[in-house]
């Protein structure tokens, strides 16, 4: 399990973000807050402030993913 940084500006963003998302075989969370949401929902992402930073948990120790999604980590 890892866990980093997200910035998701756009509606398109979340779109690119859920679809690379629901490829993998693991699960994927954002938190933000008290509140974590699946990174696979696109309405649980929608209820989230996306004016702000987020935590993405990828609960697998497979790092792929970070190179598919580096255009939304926050350095």
């Amino acid at each position: 399990m890892y866990k980093t940084i997200i910035k998701l500006v756009s509606i398109d963003d979340v779109k690119d973000f859920v679809k690379k998302a629901n490829e993998l075989d693991y699960d994927v969370d954002l938190s933000l807050g008290k509140y974590t949401v699946d990174a696979k929902s696109i309405m649980g992402i929608f209820s989230l402030d996306l004016s702000r930073e987020i935590e993405l948990t990828v609960h697998s120790d497979n790092k792929a993913f970070l190179d598919e999604i580096a255009e939304y980590v926050v350095k």
